[in-house]
């Protein structure tokens, strides 16, 4: 039963990655709150944020202000990045792919990715994370395999069936929340949606359990000092 079901250890965070500023209706966050609700009633401690509501700069760096911005909300998003066991990244689709705003995101996730846990892995070893998909063009699969690749290979771990999206009828026509769209009550998305946010806490909470991914192998901090994990270069062997 799902009552049985207690992750109350762990803490997700959305990254709403609509166009569209606050207060204006997102199809997007219609999305996040079909998943969102799944780990609210099982004790997940759920934050969210609209990242175009917020002054984040354009780059590859922590700290955009220490390279010309005056101002990056980036560096305030961080803390909050770090301490989500779950991550998802959910956003609309445009000319068939990921918005402006979600490839901002993945650039500022990545611009973290050079730094190390205290095990001396990535800093995103040990979480997970999962996205979402809306609109009213093609594109779910293609936008969720950039976003899912991206988020793995800056340290990541990716579920199964960690993607869901709705985009309606092909062409021009109703979002997700539009009314008579169909989309709060289309099958597959409600399957997918579900499959997606309860892999994500299974996997989260088995990471945590296991104190993160065993630390021999991918060790960046022990390769700069010398370890090779049985790696042998062929021109050596005898």
């Amino acid at each position: 039963m799902s009552d049985d079901w207690d992750f109350s250890g762990l803490t997700a965070l959305y990254v709403n990655c609509t166009l569209k500023r606050s207060p204006e209706p997102s199809h997007t966050q219609g999305l996040i709150d079909a998943s969102s609700a799944i780990m609210f009633k099982h004790g997940v401690t759920v934050e969210e944020i609209r990242a175009v509501d917020l002054d984040i700069a354009t780059g590859v760096y922590p700290d955009m202000r220490e390279h010309g911005w005056e101002r990056d909300a980036w560096v305030d998003v961080t803390p909050q990045l770090l301490a989500a066991d779950i991550l998802v990244i959910a956003g609309p689709i445009w000319l068939g792919d990921n918005s402006s705003v979600t490839k901002r995101v993945i650039e500022r996730i990545y611009s973290l990715s050079g730094q190390l846990n205290d095990k001396g892995q990535y800093l995103f070893y040990g979480r997970v994370a999962g996205c979402l998909i809306t609109g009213n063009e093609d594109g779910i699969k293609h936008c969720a395999q950039n976003i899912l690749y991206s988020l793995q290979h800056v340290g990541y771990t990716i579920p199964p069936n960690a993607d869901a999206g709705w985009i309606g009828e092909a062409g021009p026509g109703p979002s997700y929340l539009d009314p008579g769209s169909g989309g709060p009550e289309n099958d597959f998305t409600n399957r997918n949606t579900t499959f997606m946010t309860w892999n994500l806490m299974h996997l989260a909470q088995l990471l945590k359990d296991a104190g993160g991914v065993p630390a021999y192998g991918n060790q960046r901090s022990e390769w700069n000092a010398g370890a090779r994990f049985d790696y042998e270069n062929p021109e050596y062997r005898s």
